[in-house]
């Protein structure tokens, strides 16, 4: 790797003023491990004077528990020297003059110097960001207490869930604008950035709209009760109840991608008696089917029992069928098959809804894509991608037909023992 110090174009003072302007910290190690040199940042993250850096072994600058482990990985670097992050996908820590510990990013580069190697060690202190992904899991976690309590609680929570959905969006629109700068460098954190503003985006919206049903209705309810018309309170008693559903729907959507980016999902095989599995689901989702929707069931296989993850199936299916019935008028048939497909069970749910456009098929089961005639319909555009991603974790497959304005069929194969 050539060093940008003796590049021709460039002189060292031009390099000394460019190691010296990095708003990382630079720190710069011999074979040894010892540290010959380091930037002002690195002297601000560690509170050691440049002095007090230079000669010192590495290994100091790690907490006790770190320090024989990473002599391993130095040699390693040694022996197959190249460019990389270190840590990726976990947490790293490093060790303060003062004792204390901080969260960082490092990553590692080489050069040579007079036929010796030397390592660049990149460091990025994230504590700012820790706390404020911190801050937004607590308040995810706020989110899913409150839509849990909402529908016994209606009018006490709703001012307190309201309140919880501006400070998210703060919270997140402030990491929006930290990460702005970053994302310059670290393509990894741009990506992430994207994901958590459309999660603000489609969160915000989604929620504002059963927010307002709740407390309309809430307010009509007491003017109902005053009057003693009974028949208006359990109208909007109702109301209140589907737009309660309709918020728990949307923090699981966000609560299982969560879990499957962060890979929490744990495949548990069980044995399903079939018959019971799916009268168990059909009881539970007809209570959120449109006026005069019903549901056709038909199993034509062998077998009484199937061998999978009881949650992560009845999660699909639940999926699947709720898409039928939100995309599908009101009084139109939903028919579900299983079937026999050699060693796999095929599970179809065929609706006679709105139908997908053809130039929209392809992005059907990206993250956050809606079709282009479904703008009128409240949903965030995560359910396939997570059935997609649940199928996956049974070692499935999933397609569907579809015709615009006639409906759709999907078809969901996994193996069954």
């Amino acid at each position: 790797m050539t060093s940008l110090a003796n590049h021709p174009e460039v002189s060292d003072d031009a390099f000394r003023e460019i190691f010296q302007s990095m708003s990382e910290g630079i720190i710069m190690v011999n074979e040894e491990g010892i540290i010959k040199i380091a930037n002002p940042v690195a002297e601000q993250i560690f509170g050691y004077t440049s002095e007090e850096l230079k000669g010192m072994p590495l290994e100091n600058l790690l907490p006790e528990r770190y320090r024989g482990g990473h002599v391993s990985f130095r040699h390693a670097f040694n022996r197959d020297p190249h460019p990389r992050r270190m840590g990726f996908g976990r947490d790293l820590t490093a060790l303060r003059k003062d004792g204390s510990e901080v969260p960082v990013e490092i990553s590692l580069s080489y050069t040579k110097m007079k036929g010796k190697l030397l390592i660049m060690a990149f460091i990025s202190d994230i504590s700012q960001r820790k706390k404020a992904e911190e801050a937004l899991k607590r308040s995810e976690e706020q989110l899913i207490v409150y839509a849990a309590e909402l529908e016994k609680k209606v009018e006490m929570r709703t001012d307190a869930l309201n309140q919880t959905i501006v400070k998210l969006e703060a919270e997140v629109n402030e990491r929006k604008r930290a990460e702005e700068e970053a994302r310059k460098a670290l393509e990894k954190e741009r990506e992430l950035n994207e994901l958590k503003s459309k999660f603000v985006s489609i969160a915000s919206h989604e929620f504002r709209t059963p927010l307002s049903t709740v407390m309309s209705s809430a307010s009509l309810i007491q003017q109902y009760y005053e009057r003693n018309e009974p028949d208006k309170i359990s109208k909007h008693v109702n109301r209140i109840k589907s737009s309660v559903n309709h918020l728990t729907a949307i923090l699981n959507d966000f609560l299982s991608l969560g879990k499957l980016e962060e890979g929490k999902i744990e495949v548990i095989y069980e044995t399903i008696v079939l018959e019971e599995f799916l009268s168990e689901i059909k009881e539970e989702i007809n209570s959120t089917l449109k006026e005069g929707q019903l549901l056709n069931i038909q199993c034509a296989i062998t077998a009484q029992n199937i061998i999978s993850d009881a949650r992560i199936l009845r999660n699909i299916l639940f999926n699947l069928i709720s898409n039928a019935s939100k995309y599908s008028d009101a009084g139109k048939t939903i028919f579900i098959q299983c079937m026999e497909a050699g060693g796999s069970i095929s599970f179809s749910v065929q609706d006679e809804g709105i139908g997908i456009p053809e130039d929209d098929q392809r992005h059907l089961f990206d993250r956050f894509f809606r079709a282009s005639n479904a703008g009128h319909i409240q949903g965030t555009g995560l359910g396939l991608n997570i059935v997609r991603r649940y199928v996956d974790l049974l070692n499935g497959t999933i397609h569907f037909d579809s015709e615009y304005g006639k409906g759709s069929t999907f078809t969901v194969n996994i193996p069954w023992q």
